[in-house]
């Protein structure tokens, strides 16, 4: 569900670049910066502290958008958002623009859990074989569970593929009973 506040902003985005590949590469350079802003903690204190002018937190932002290899579109995108002091919600943007996209492409999204972090090509064939199950392409967001001790779990919709070792063991512990 995307959030009251992300959703003209997601929508602004997809109007914007006028297709949901553009919108994809656009999602991907802010999920970038998210992961940046997110990791330093003086950073989300930069850019919530209403006392610190527009230029200097643009400054900042520029430089690290300059080592990601951001796009000037990204670059004024980010400063729109701390323009509108909405910089600290950019998790909540990126995600409603992640629904709208996959709205727009007929695509599902799949929360998957993995008791080890996946390679391109486990994740590849995993992402095959979810869509062969559901009939539609998927987008696969992976966490590592190391509860889960080998396997993994993966949530579409309503919907839990459990293929995991302690979902076994669960499942042989509740036949034993």
């Amino acid at each position: 569900m995307i959030r009251r506040f992300a959703r003209p902003y997601a929508r602004a985005i997809m109007d914007t670049v006028q297709s949901p590949e553009k919108a994809a590469a656009l999602r991907d350079e802010m999920t970038a910066f998210e992961k940046v802003r997110q990791s330093s903690r003086d950073l989300q204190q930069m850019y919530a502290n209403p006392g610190i002018d527009f230029d200097s937190k643009h400054k900042v932002t520029a430089a690290i958008a300059g080592h990601l290899g951001l796009s000037e579109l990204a670059l004024r995108l980010l400063d729109v958002l701390i323009q509108n002091r909405r910089i600290n919600d950019l998790a909540a943007i990126v995600a409603g623009l992640a629904a709208m996209i996959r709205e727009a492409t007929g695509t599902v999204a799949a929360e998957v859990r993995s008791a080890s972090q996946l390679s391109a090509k486990e994740q590849s064939e995993l992402r095959a074989m979810l869509e062969r199950k559901v009939g539609a392409n998927v987008d696969i967001d992976v966490t590592v569970d190391p509860d889960l001790i080998g396997g993994f779990v993966a949530k579409i919709g309503s919907e839990v593929y459990d293929a995991s070792v302690s979902g076994k063991i669960e499942k042989f512990r509740a036949s034993l009973a």
